[in-house]
């Protein structure tokens, strides 16, 4: 599941990238958006049809939002974070993997109980190895957790922090990624699920992509029993990653003095008040339709995201396209089919 703890070089690097300053990221962010595109296109050559959950997951990387993977067993969710994870050389250490069930215990998420100290009267977990230690998770069967190890992932997801003898720690996580093979209704788990505003189908192929379903699973058969991982390329880094965060968080908190003399927020300069009537109009339409739930809190991540977005894939401001981000509001499974075909042809873009 986990071993040793990463090397000091490695946290120190991505460390330095979170403090960079907006000058020195400025003279990186072309080269940034480069490596990170040839990474993601890179990779999608080892998939089949997979290449938009890769684009995905690199927006929520970049944008450091948590990404859900929807899917029945089977169809390459689990491998796409694998060679995810592998294509950035995240080293073992700094990625923490779990299957939970109802009967996962926090101690093996978070880390057992030091005995020692709780002797002294300190209740301290040695996370060494789990989840607070690592840049990049991936937790399966998530929404199978119980409510104790639920309640400390939300404090994880928004707080970026769990708590050591009372006391809040900050947790290193930069990614995380998730994945289920049914969403649930009930109503306990809808605040966890809120957390993830980028839900994504992972869907079977074989109807479509028969003959490259075969081609591309006997080579995946052959890399593992022969050791093989040619998907690590070396295009980019989790420093590019956590680097290109830093830049975009720059540059939304920018204020530029227009022609006016007027200071423009980034909304004024890079989302058009046409394409912001737009974005509008299609949540409205998705609530009052289909009843998808969009919270307020959602609303300010998804203008993160589909900046994120455009800065990736085009590198300018928002256009209509991006606006296919949308796609993947969907709370359940039907609204996540449905989603994806809707909001295209809400967008004109079908």
């Amino acid at each position: 599941m986990t071993t040793a703890v990463a090397a000091p070089a490695v946290q120190d690097s991505v460390e330095k990238a979170q403090g960079m300053s907006a000058d020195d990221l400025a003279r990186e962010a072309s080269a940034l958006r480069d490596r990170i595109n040839r990474f993601r296109l890179a990779l999608g050559r080892f998939f089949v049809a997979k290449q938009p959950l890769i684009d995905l997951m690199c927006v929520a990387a970049v944008a450091q939002e948590p990404l859900l993977l929807c899917g029945p067993p089977g169809t390459a969710k689990s491998d796409l974070v694998i060679k995810f994870k592998d294509a950035l050389k995240i080293p073992d250490g700094e990625y923490f993997e779990y299957l939970l069930t109802r009967f996962t215990e926090p101690s093996e998420v978070f880390g057992p109980i030091d005995i020692a100290q709780l002797r002294e009267g300190r209740y301290l977990r040695r996370d060494r190895g789990k989840l607070p230690t690592a840049r990049l998770v991936f937790l399966d069967e998530i929404f199978k957790a119980n409510s104790a190890i639920l309640n400390s992932l939300l404090t994880v997801i928004n707080e970026r922090k769990f708590y050591q003898d009372g006391q809040p720690v900050p947790v290193k996580l930069r990614i995380l990624l998730a994945a289920t093979n049914e969403l649930p209704e009930n109503a306990e788990l809808a605040a966890l699920k809120d957390r993830f505003c980028l839900k994504a189908a992972c869907r079977s192929v074989q109807d479509e992509h028969f003959v490259e379903l075969i081609d591309a699973g006997l080579d995946g058969f052959t890399h593992r029993e022969l050791n093989q991982k040619p998907w690590i390329e070396g295009h980019a880094t989790l420093e590019d990653f956590v680097k290109a965060n830093r830049w975009l968080t720059h540059v939304l908190a920018r204020r530029t003095i227009g022609n006016d003399g007027k200071e423009l927020r980034d909304r004024e300069i890079y989302f058009s008040d046409e394409l912001l009537r737009e974005l509008r109009r299609v949540l409205k339409t998705l609530v009052r339709e289909d009843g998808v739930f969009v919270s307020d809190r959602k609303v300010v991540k998804l203008y993160r995201l589909l900046r994120t977005h455009a800065w990736i894939i085009h590198g300018g401001a928002v256009e209509r396209a991006d606006l296919k981000l949308l796609s993947y509001l969907g709370e359940t499974r039907d609204e996540i089919d449905l989603l994806e075909e809707k909001v295209p042809r809400l967008l004109g873009l079908a």
